[in-house]
């Protein structure tokens, strides 16, 4: 494997980190919003009013999307271990 497909991998590994960790983050930055906007208009200063809801709501995320993330991950990894074989055999 030359020093060019080894970036390449490196480039396609953080796509997918990003693709893979979007949807929960996503999930995570808007219910802190929603929470810290609530928390505003109504003086409301509980730290777990934050936790419990971004909690909840981000595990449900993570199983709405598992599918996509192991698709993602499986295809990467196959890829990946294609040009492995290929670059090495």
């Amino acid at each position: 494997m030359t020093e060019a497909e080894l970036i390449d991998v490196a480039r396609e590994a953080m796509m997918v980190t990003l693709k893979v960790s979007a949807p929960s983050l996503l999930v995570a930055l808007v219910v802190g919003l929603l929470v810290s906007i609530f928390q505003t208009l109504t003086q409301i200063q509980e730290q777990t009013l934050t936790f419990v809801p971004k909690m909840m709501l981000v595990f449900a995320s993570l199983v709405l999307f598992l599918p996509f993330m192991l698709s993602n991950l499986s295809e990467f990894w196959h890829h990946t271990m294609d040009r492995v074989i290929v670059g090495g055999g």
